[in-house]
């Protein structure tokens, strides 16, 4: 009996043994290296760990998951760039505080209707650790701050991109807008000399200004006008994109209703366009103010208590009836509007920062502020006029600058990794993959 259980007691033994020798093989596999990264490394568990978190995301969106070693080969050279990145960030220095880091956490929870705890809870039940989430987020910010260093400052779009755009592909399709326009030529005899081009272009420059500085179009039309609807005061009538002439097309797309475009050359003349109404298209309003402001820049001798004292007297000035411009002209430290008597013309939502533009937008009609601060000082502001503007071409404008700016940044991004990637040293050990 004795022998029977120091026999089981060997044979158990060496199972645990047996056992415990696998599990340190396992454990050792998990923990080799995959890849050299310049001076980092990748183990074999980061890979499958993010493997594995690939699957789990596909699978729950019901995507055919591709084979292991097919995606395995994807994900190292994801974790190989995001390496690269992070590594080239702490050379430059880039770095995330922690109020950062709270900040964007936060701000994920609110878009996601959530407290932070509550957030906590719901990574939680999801299996996903906060700190391995807080890590991820970190990562994500330093690489977009690298990008936004190393790619997005650097580029550039130009206005005739944004023309060539818009003239392309903005209204591709839009078959049911219609513009409503208004054309007058200054025409150009056939064979004319130079001299004489160069007259009627002068001629047309001169008409455009009085339109633009109000002049009745039609009138103008019916006065000037070789084209043979000029009697009609330049009318065209409504038109949808492919009844427009081809030349019109693009000046047409960039008008707000009531502008006038610039010249339109053409082997008949100089063309004038004006559009009266736009219809099929959804209008962008915006709310312009025409506003003016005493700024005080605090120094070596005037600090933000007295800064903001001045202002209280010249506003107390100015309600006793002491002109607004005097007062700026002889006061405001604004070198661009002070020759203006503080006048900042009309401006619409962004133009000025954020605190200036809160207070100006609570003001009404004539109405002067008190004391506003920003990081250029302290402002007296007054609000002259208040009207709604159809801004459709500027919003067509700036979301085409947008739409070129991220197709470019999209391309760079991609031609600045392959080389991050070219110049690094990197060996992978292809027996993991």
């Amino acid at each position: 009996m004795k022998y029977r259980y120091k026999k089981l007691t060997v044979f158990l033994g060496l199972m645990l043994l047996t056992s415990m020798s696998t599990l340190t093989v396992h454990a050792e596999l998990l923990d080799r290296i995959v890849a050299v990264v310049e001076n980092d490394i990748i183990l074999d568990r980061e890979l499958t760990k993010e493997v594995y978190s690939i699957v789990s995301n596909l699978q729950a969106n019901n995507v055919i998951v591709p084979p292991v070693f097919i995606l395995r080969k994807q994900v190292l050279e994801r974790l190989i760039l995001d390496k690269l990145q992070r590594q080239f960030a702490t050379k430059l220095g880039i770095q995330v505080s922690d109020a950062m880091l709270n900040s964007s956490i936060a701000g994920i929870a609110k878009r996601n209707n959530l407290t932070i705890d509550k957030f906590r809870e719901e990574l939680k039940s999801q299996g996903i650790s906060f700190k391995d989430f807080e890590n991820n987020i970190r990562n994500e910010i330093i690489i977009s701050q690298l990008r936004a260093r190393e790619i997005s400052s650097r580029i550039r779009v130009t206005e005739r991109e944004v023309s060539h755009y818009m003239e392309t592909q903005s209204e591709v399709g839009k078959t049911n807008v219609q513009y409503h326009i208004g054309h007058i030529l200054i025409a150009i005899p056939d064979a004319a000399s130079s001299s004489i081009i160069q007259k009627a272009k002068d001629n047309a420059k001169t008409v455009l200004d009085d339109l633009q500085q109000g002049a009745d179009f039609e009138q103008t039309a019916i006065s000037v006008s070789s084209a043979a609807n000029a009697l009609k005061g330049g009318d065209l009538g409504w038109r949808t994109t492919d009844e427009i002439p081809t030349l019109f097309v693009g000046p047409v797309n960039k008008l707000n209703e009531g502008e006038v475009a610039e010249l339109i050359r053409s082997p008949s003349g100089f063309h004038i366009i004006k559009l009266f109404g736009l219809k099929g298209v959804d209008k962008y309003m915006v709310t312009k103010t025409k506003g003016r402001h005493i700024l005080i820049k605090p120094n070596e001798l005037i600090n933000d208590a007295e800064a903001k004292k001045r202002l209280l007297g010249l506003k107390e000035r100015i309600l006793n009836g002491d002109d607004f411009s005097t007062l700026a002209r002889s006061n405001s430290d604004d070198k661009g509007s002070v020759i203006n008597g503080g006048d900042l013309g009309w401006v619409g939502p962004g133009d000025l920062v954020p605190p200036f533009e809160s207070a100006m937008n609570k003001l009404a009609i004539n109405e002067i502020s008190d004391p506003v601060q920003t990081q250029f000082g302290w402002h007296l502001i007054q609000v002259l006029e208040r009207e709604e503007k159809d801004n459709s071409a500027g919003f067509k404008k700036t979301q085409a600058k947008e739409v070129i700016r991220k197709r470019k940044i999209e391309e760079e991004t991609e031609l600045w990794l392959r080389r991050l990637r070219d110049e690094a040293f990197v060996n992978i050990n292809m027996d993991r993959l």
